[in-house]
């Protein structure tokens, strides 16, 4: 299959050096200074550096040229890039179909990604999402990963994946592309709590039970977003979130633990280099909850450190101090 992988950040790399391993794979970054990088010294130095780019991984600034005989389009872009990567790619004239790795919710608008694609690519060909929990750097090494593609098409969603699967790349199909993505979306806010608890010296026993408060957070919201129980459960959900709770690659949990240090969050931004999709989705969950009366405190808290000025102890405080309730509750 020619595949045609729009994002060159470290998860869009990831997956061209996993999927070159198979498939006719050409990665495309608009940035013709970090295109000119990775052609002459054959690696992702921004994003990747770890890991050589395979000799067929072919490279290119020019969207039509990557897309012109693709038989498949995955976006790797952030949330925020989402709408315009649709429009360019719609601009191209060709209908190749369609799947986005991003997490998240569009800032203002509080659309999930699928949301943003009925907006921009509604008819022009098959569209799905591929989410679940992997770290970038074990997707380039090719260590065992095991992710979900939803699609409200279900025999592209099954046969895309059954194309992707291979035995160190396990590809499940399903049709709750609303529970995919908001599992994904939602445990970045949980991950930064967590990196905040972890912080803070609170322990195994905080972290566990924050990891399973926010799966309850992230279920409840999902719910009244159209999604099914079951995909919380699993990959897109439950897996997700304990990945990135606990795994030390994570940026979000990274942004928590420098939060629970005392960083001021535009300082810690910057010395990420990279995009912590939580800081940017925690307001829009946020919003969102408050449209559908939906209890969130966990996501309150970390909102209110975030954007309030609240000290990180404060706020834990403030959730340890709740009334307490039935756990179903």
């Amino acid at each position: 299959m020619k595949i045609a992988i729009l994002g060159a950040g470290a998860w869009g790399t990831a997956l061209a050096i996993n999927l070159g391993a198979h498939h006719q794979v050409t990665l495309w970054t608009p940035d013709t200074e970090h295109l000119a990088e990775m052609l002459s010294q054959r690696t992702n130095r921004r994003y990747l550096p770890d890991f050589p780019l395979p000799d067929s991984l072919q490279l290119t600034s020019v969207l039509a040229a990557a897309v012109d005989t693709a038989d498949l389009a995955l976006i790797v872009v952030p949330v925020a890039g989402l709408r315009e990567t649709l429009r360019r790619v719609v601009a191209c004239g060709r209908a190749v179909p369609v799947i986005w790795g991003c997490k998240g919710f569009e800032t203002q608008s509080a659309k999930l990604p699928h949301q943003v694609a009925l907006d921009e690519y509604a008819g022009v060909a098959p569209c799905g999402v591929l989410s679940g929990p992997s770290f970038a750097q074990e997707v380039a090494q090719r260590l065992p990963t095991a992710l979900t593609l939803a699609s409200h098409d279900e025999e592209f969603s099954r046969n895309i994946a059954a194309q992707l699967h291979t035995p160190r790349l396990r590809v499940y199909s399903s049709r709750d592309v609303a529970g995919v993505e908001t599992g994904g979306a939602v445990k970045n806010v949980i991950t930064i709590a967590a990196g905040i608890s972890d912080g803070m010296g609170f322990g195994h026993n905080a972290r566990a039970a924050l990891i399973t408060r926010g799966l309850a957070e992230i279920t409840r919201l999902g719910l009244k977003l159209g999604g099914q129980m079951e995909t919380f459960l699993g990959l897109a959900g439950m897996g997700d979130l304990i990945l990135t709770t606990t795994g030390d690659l994570s940026r979000n949990r990274q942004v928590g633990l420098m939060l629970a240090a005392g960083r001021p969050l535009l300082d810690i931004l910057q010395d990420l280099g990279h995009i912590a999709e939580g800081v940017y989705t925690a307001r829009e969950v946020l919003h969102l909850s408050r449209e559908l009366d939906v209890e969130m405190p966990i996501t309150q808290a970390v909102c209110s450190i975030l954007y309030d000025g609240v000290p990180p102890k404060m706020a834990v405080e403030a959730l340890l101090n709740r009334e307490p309730k039935t756990e179903n509750g």
